[in-house]
This record gives C-alpha cells, structure tokens and sequence, in this order.
C-alpha cells in the first residue's frame, strides 16, 4: 500500500512540473529530443532532490522555509509567466526560446518542486521509507515533464500564438494556488 500512495504522490507532485512543461513546448517551433531531455532532467531531479532535503532537514528545514516559500514560487512564476505574456504578443519566431536557458529551468524547477520538500517532510515524520519514494518521485516528474514538452507543441500547433499566451497565464495561476494553499495550511497550524 505504501508503494501505491508514493506512487499516487509522485504523480500529484508531477503536475505543476507537467504543467510548466507544457509551456516550455509551446513556445517551440520545432522540438529537439534535447529540449524535452533537459527539461525532463531538470524537474525530475529538483523533484527528486526537494523530496530528500525535506525528509533530511526534518524540523530544521520546516521553521526556515514554511513561512517564505510559497512566496518565492509565487515571484518565480507570476515574472516569467508575464514575461511568457508580453513575449506571445511578439511577432518574432525564436527557436531557441527563453525559457530553455539554464537560470530559467532552474527557477521553474525550484518553484514546482517546493512541495516535494514538504512531502518529504512529511515522509520523516511518519518514518517512512524514502530512497525508493524519492526515485520514484524524481522519475514520475521525470517522464511527465518530458512527455509535457512535447504535448506542449501539439498544444502550439491548435492555438498557435495564444498557447504562449495561455501558458503564461497557467505559470500565474500555478503561482497563486501555490501561494494560497500553503498561506491556507499555514493559517491553519
């Protein structure tokens, strides 16, 4: 049963990974098994990598980041969804795209993994297992960021120059149901 929950979070914690994935494919004109490589990498390792600082910080990490980092996701992806929103608005084709730079993916895969940190928070206090789950976890958004990529330039292909457009809107929307859910589990400590 534990196997099947970790399994069941791993896909939940892959979403807004999958999400932002599908805006990066977006803004391609042509997909490069490279783009979709590197964005896979990036998620799925932050993924992975949060899930371990949570369980491994314990309480020290909890009282540091529990009252800022909803904060930080929110400023990471409300800037470069407005930026993704001016940017749709623009008439030149770019192939290689902003949001496939180094300092871009990292912010994205930060801000989407900052709930993997408190999984794996919880994942210590109950004492559970947590090599596997964390495996589990980074491949899981792994495979679906990679996968979002490319669903993100079929997504591009139907809606044309609106895909960037709603895919900036989507990063803002991420941000903010971030925000609001942990100032929610925050208020209610």
């Amino acid at each position: 049963m534990d196997l099947l929950n970790t399994i069941v979070i791993a896909v939940a914690l892959a979403m807004d990974s999958f999400t932002v994935s599908i805006s990066c494919g977006a803004r391609l004109s042509k997909i490069k098994i490279q783009n979709a490589l590197i964005v896979a990498i990036y998620f799925g390792f932050f993924q992975s990598a949060m899930f371990l600082a949570g369980y491994l910080g314990g309480d020290l990490l909890e009282g540091y980041i529990d009252s800022f980092d909803h904060w930080i996701a929110l400023g990471v992806l409300v800037f470069i969804g407005i930026k993704m929103i001016f940017e749709s608005f623009d008439k030149k084709d770019e192939e290689v795209c902003s949001v496939f730079k180094h300092k871009i993916l990292f912010a994205f895969a930060i801000a989407t993994s900052i709930d993997a940190c408190g999984v794996g928070l919880s994942y210590a206090f109950l004492n559970k297992e947590f090599l596997l789950s964390s495996l589990i976890i980074g491949l899981t958004a792994f495979l679906f960021s990679g996968f979002g990529v490319y669903l993100g330039k079929v997504v591009n292909k139907i809606l044309n120059r609106k895909a960037e457009l709603l895919g900036g809107i989507i990063l803002i929307a991420i941000g903010i149901n971030i925000a609001i859910e942990h100032e929610a589990f925050l208020f209610l400590k």
